[in-house]
């Protein structure tokens, strides 16, 4: 599941039951033209619309897209704006995000929560290098202050290891986790944790950008400390390169996309 955003076929029944996947299958139809001048946001019951020459936007299953605050309504409109001839869902990953939280994440939330809780019992901060020294600095100093965060918020202890070798988490930790989670369980919200969660590969990281205990950039780069350790010894793939920066362009998303839906509810 490391590519949720795809939109979904409209109206298609997928045989996978996770709804991220069901929510990721098509995208692949030749572009459509742009068949709309304005773009404009509007206020109505209590949520904000997206406008296109007038026309409120639906999901590619049929839904309303109504997004719960302007700010996160602008986003999206905004990535409209942006579309030049053709329209390009690869260039609209906010969009392509709510599109997957109201076709797929709203219909089994609890199946996408799981998902994150999985990668908190392997999480990518627990593993640790056992050489060379300035790798294991590198990984100490990108990730001892995360789990050190994470740790007192939710009062649990990690057990780390050195290597790939997996290592049993207590369950009393990934419980706490879940707990953590249960308050998060807006599907825009929870989609936009899983979408972050998989790019880094680590859920406590995403958890601690959605706390402000760290910023994305500072959470991108330290998500790719031994990515960026490989790279300062070997060189850069270009092809790798651009990966990289369409997925960095998705966490991007996920997380103004956070922050424009706004604190969770007292």
């Amino acid at each position: 599941m490391r590519d949720i955003l795809n939109d979904l076929d409209q109206g298609r029944q997928y045989a996978d039951q996770d709804p991220m996947r069901r929510a990721q299958q098509n995208m692949r139809n030749p572009l459509p033209k742009r068949f709309y001048e304005r773009v404009e946001v509007t206020g109505e019951g209590g949520g904000w619309k997206v406008l296109l020459d007038g026309r409120a936007v639906r999901t590619p299953a049929g839904a309303e897209l109504v997004l719960p605050t302007e700010a996160a309504a602008r986003l999206v409109a905004d990535e409209f704006g942006a579309q030049g001839e053709q329209i390009n869902p690869m260039t609209m990953p906010i969009t392509r995000l709510v599109n997957t939280a109201i076709d797929g994440v709203a219909n089994d939330v609890q199946v996408v929560a799981e998902d994150i809780l999985r990668y908190a019992s392997t999480d990518l901060l627990y593993y640790r290098a056992d050489a060379p020294e300035r790798l294991i600095k590198l990984q100490a100093e990108a990730w001892d202050p995360v789990l050190e965060w994470a740790e007192t918020t939710l009062s649990v202890r990690f057990i780390l290891a050195e290597g790939v070798m997996h290592v049993e988490q207590p369950r009393t930790t990934i419980a706490a986790v879940g707990s953590h989670l249960l308050p998060r369980r807006d599907p825009l919200r929870i989609a936009a944790l899983h979408v972050m969660t998989t790019l880094t590969g680590s859920a406590i990281l995403a958890l601690a950008v959605e706390a402000g205990a760290i910023d994305a950039e500072m959470a991108w780069k330290a998500a790719h400390v031994d990515e960026d350790w490989n790279i300062s010894q070997w060189g850069e793939d270009a092809e790798a390169a651009a990966r990289r920066s369409a997925r960095k362009r998705d966490m991007m998303g996920a997380v103004a996309l956070l922050k424009a839906i706004g604190d969770l509810p007292s």
